[in-house]
């Protein structure tokens, strides 16, 4: 099992571990230390510090039933097209864009040069263990350009380079935010038609972490660690004032803190205030999903009820109470049996089998949790009970404007309906949205600038952080693979026009000390404000994305 730690374990502790022990740096004193499982307990946020557990992040974009054909229309309404075109020209030229993600279809037209070469710079494929990983990691294999060149010309390519996108999510945002090529007469391109691509196949995630947040058996879920190591590879291939990065995340995880000081996001601000690098994440699909409920604390009970269908093997759910309050919790089950009021100063993790239902619950209580200085339970319903279950809260101490969040797990990870009756569609971005100089997106249709239904809204969970930032198309967007909608479409437009951003700053010197901070603030100032919204939004940030705008603003105009 993997524990992500921001400090070095004293040496006279690591002979305990035997060799079931090994620790992999991703930077400073911020590692992973691997142990063999059957020496450490299963993963519980009193026993290691919730900081510390590796969650688990699932895709954030689907296919649709549409046109295959390409529509440039959300390229157009983003204004991305115009500064493909003369004067400017930006199409990504000298940027590297890193795709973190399923992997890539490296075949495709739309990853190659016009003479048939890739544009692939590498491919750390996390998931095959056949070949030397990159310099530097310990597990997975690299595959450079000559590999990927030499595959192109075999007559069996996966004989040279076997990696490929078994799923298809990640070819899709790459070919949204860098793709180009001609199919079948009809123009495709992405973007950022002209920016090296890095890629990272992330492994699927251990079957434990998938246990302990009880995913279902046939979605890809992939975990923090992992996630964390691709973000460092891709910075390897930044160079200061001359090559600059755009890191695309197009996975989230609606579980989490909600203030952008969870242990991935502190390490994505630090890679987003460097000089040429820039961290675009998507805000999710968690907005419609009934999976957050907020009220206040009060020394009256509160009640936030669950409904669970059949076919439900369980879920997991977070509560967290805003400092300075102190809370008491007890649940219901939908056949009426009670777990009183839980003290939490008897012990800090609690473990309940009904006695007239198959129901077991595990409440892991954090009373002063790292990240945030608030109470935190953890809450595991295995095989619960058909019906509605009550969660009922109670505040202790209480402040006027102390509230308490609940949040389940991704829709998708969930096997059967589970939902809030009386949820909140606000502070549902996904983690890692709330990172502070990562460009975060939330999703509209660009066919009629609706708000996407399914979109994540802001802002953090204190009301202290503007996110997201701004809304991309995200609705029916062309790729490679057909139309896809969702969160991760959105981000990897974005991401394009980030590249195109770039471009102008540091390849042609127009402003060589950008970093990932200056990059937001262009594209907030140019974004495009609805009328009748008031701004920033919670659904919008400060606009759709508009690169005519920015550029006009950048300007003066």
């Amino acid at each position: 099992m993997s524990i992500i730690l921001d400090f070095r374990l004293p040496e006279q502790i690591l002979p305990i571990f035997g060799e079931g022990f090994c620790y992999q740096q991703i930077e400073g004193t911020l590692g992973v230390y691997y142990v063999d499982k059957s020496l450490q307990p299963a993963p519980s946020a009193s026993q290691y510090l919730y900081r510390y557990i590796p969650q688990l992040f699932g895709l954030e974009a689907f296919p649709d039933a549409g046109d295959r054909g390409f529509n440039p229309q959300p390229l157009e309404a983003s204004g991305i097209l115009a500064q493909q075109r003369p004067p400017l020209s930006l199409t990504g030229r000298g940027v590297i864009l890193a795709v973190i993600d399923t992997g890539i279809d490296y075949r495709e037209r739309a990853f190659r040069y016009s003479d048939g070469s890739t544009r692939i710079r590498a491919i750390w494929d996390q998931t095959d263990q056949s070949g030397d990983p990159p310099e530097g990691f310990a597990y997975g294999t690299l595959y450079g350009r000559e590999d990927i060149d030499r595959a192109l010309n075999a007559e069996d390519p996966f004989e040279v380079v076997p990696q490929q996108d078994e799923i298809g999510h990640g070819t899709a945002l790459a070919s949204v935010a860098a793709g180009s090529s001609l199919d079948g007469g009809v123009t495709f391109t992405g973007a950022a038609p002209d920016v090296e691509l890095v890629v990272v196949k992330l492994r699927q995630a251990k079957q434990y972490l998938r246990d302990y947040y009880i995913v279902r058996e046939d979605v890809p879920a992939y975990s923090t660690d992992d996630m964390m190591f691709a973000v460092k590879f891709a910075e390897t291939f930044a160079i200061s004032f001359l090559q600059p990065v755009v890191i695309l995340l197009g996975l989230g995880t609606p579980l989490g803190c909600h203030n952008g000081t969870s242990i991935l996001s502190e390490y994505l601000q630090s890679v987003s205030q460097r000089l040429g690098r820039a961290v675009v994440v998507g805000g999710g699909n968690e907005g419609n999903s009934a999976g957050h409920f907020r009220a206040i604390l009060t020394e009256t009970m509160k009640q936030a009820e669950i409904r669970v269908g059949e076919g439900s093997k369980g879920f997991v759910a977070e509560l967290w109470g805003m400092q300075p309050a102190e809370f008491r919790v007890s649940v219901r089950s939908p056949g009426g049996e009670m777990i009183s009021e839980v003290d939490f100063r008897l012990g800090r993790s609690v473990d309940y089998t009904f006695v007239y239902e198959r129901t077991r619950l595990q409440m892991d209580y954090v009373a002063n949790e790292r990240n945030t200085g608030d109470e935190l339970v953890v809450m595991r319903f295995e095989n619960p009970t058909p019906g509605i279950w009550s969660v009922m809260v109670r505040g202790v101490r209480t402040a006027p404007e102390a509230v308490f969040d609940l949040w389940l797990n991704a829709r998708q990870f969930l096997s059967g309906e589970v939902y809030f009756l009386a949820p909140s569609p606000e502070v549902t971005l996904t983690m890692p949205s709330y990172e502070p100089d990562a460009v975060t997106v939330s999703t509209y249709n660009s066919a009629n600038n609706s708000f996407y239904y399914n979109s994540g809204q802001g802002f953090s969970r204190t009301g202290r952080m503007i996110k997201p930032d701004l809304a991309a198309p995200g609705v029916s967007v062309s790729t490679v693979r057909g139309p896809y909608s969702g969160s991760a479409m959105a981000a990897a437009l974005t991401a394009g026009a980030v590249a195109q951003l770039l471009q102008w700053a540091v390849v042609e010197r127009k402003a060589p000390f950008v970093s990932g901070r200056e990059i937001r603030t262009y594209l907030t100032r140019g974004a495009q404000e609805e009328s009748g919204e008031d701004y920033p939004s919670r659904r919008w940030g400060y606009g759709r994305l508009d690169m005519r705008k920015t550029f006009d603003e950048i300007a003066g105009r």
